[in-house]
């Protein structure tokens, strides 16, 4: 285990948002997974999976509110993404047995509670079907995909599917090998961030270019492998993480934004209500987009600490 370059000199200040007070490296099954906590190391742990194409520091203003209620917050940069190594491959398994990784390093054959945003979000409604055992609570902000089922297909159809899907993924590692992804000036990589992230405001973007991207000779480049794509995280569909949700036997809470936005999933949070656990509900925020815990800091984590209860 060693420590990730983390210089928080080099990082634009924001209101109520804080440098996690320590970073360190993980050995996930081969490759380099970049850890950061907020909070005292001896308080109960509290798991947080950020998003596709975000990373760990996204939560420097969300994570400080739960580790002042008496939490250790702890956050990893999936594989690819922030100061996580880039890896050859990606999949939604893989992301998976990292987060394993993490969870047992932090709290070794003890549950613990979590909290996923987005891809985050669906990942840990997966891992908590398939162990429940590693979870006291589960909260899912604005990571619950809905889409209509679609047909299943002759077992020779599904077949070439799978043959055309590989071929293409194979094609596209061929294609950006030596990829790098595009430089610019903080402004300008806040603005191509703010494109897809509409309702977050600029000061808030201009930090996570601070935190979420490295700076060379010819200017700021985010950190995100440039190999990655959207919809590239595995054999995965949507609606897997809708059909889990009914068994799941850990309390249950969903916290959805009602403002539809390009990197939501565009759930109608009413599809979502049919779905819930016996021990969930759901909470539906009015003129919020789906970055709850950005745009509303203060009552996103209160509605989390409330349904956790005391970290003691």
């Amino acid at each position: 285990m060693t420590s990730t370059t983390s210089d928080p000199a080099t990082v634009l200040p924001y209101p109520g948002a804080e440098h996690p007070p320590r970073e360190y490296d993980l050995d996930a099954n081969g490759v380099r997974i970049a850890v950061h906590e907020w909070g005292n190391e001896a308080d109960p742990p509290l798991m947080l999976v950020h998003g596709g194409f975000d990373f760990a520091r996204t939560f420097d203003r969300f994570a400080p509110l739960l580790a002042d209620a008496g939490w250790r917050v702890v956050a990893w940069d999936h594989r690819g993404h922030g100061d996580s190594e880039h890896a050859h491959l990606y999949s939604w398994d893989a992301d998976m047995r990292d987060a394993l990784a993490v969870f047992d390093h932090v709290t070794p054959g003890a549950p613990a509670p979590v909290v996923g945003h987005s891809k985050g979000g669906a990942l840990m409604t997966q891992l908590a079907d398939a162990q429940p055992h590693r979870f006291t609570h589960l909260v899912n902000m604005d990571g619950i995909p809905f889409t209509r089922r679609v047909p299943d297909v002759a077992e020779h159809e599904r077949t070439k599917m799978m043959a055309k899907d590989l071929a293409g993924w194979l094609d596209h590692r061929r294609r950006i090998v030596d990829a790098q992804r595009k430089p610019g000036t903080i402004d300008e990589l806040a603005a191509r961030r703010g494109r897809m992230n509409p309702r977050l405001d600029t000061e808030w973007l201009q930090r996570l270019v601070t935190v979420g991207a490295y700076e060379s000779d010819d200017g700021w480049r985010w950190k995100i492998d440039p190999s990655m794509r959207f919809g590239g995280f595995g054999p995965w569909r949507p609606e897997w993480t809708l059909m889990r949700m009914p068994g799941l036997s850990m309390p249950f809470l969903g916290i959805m934004g009602a403002e539809m936005e390009e990197m939501g999933w565009g759930t109608p949070p009413h599809k979502v209500l049919p779905y819930m656990p016996a021990h969930g509900r759901t909470e539906v925020l009015d003129d919020v987009g789906h970055f709850v815990h950005i745009e509303q800091p203060e009552h996103v984590s209160g509605l989390v600490l409330d349904f956790l209860g005391n970290a003691s």
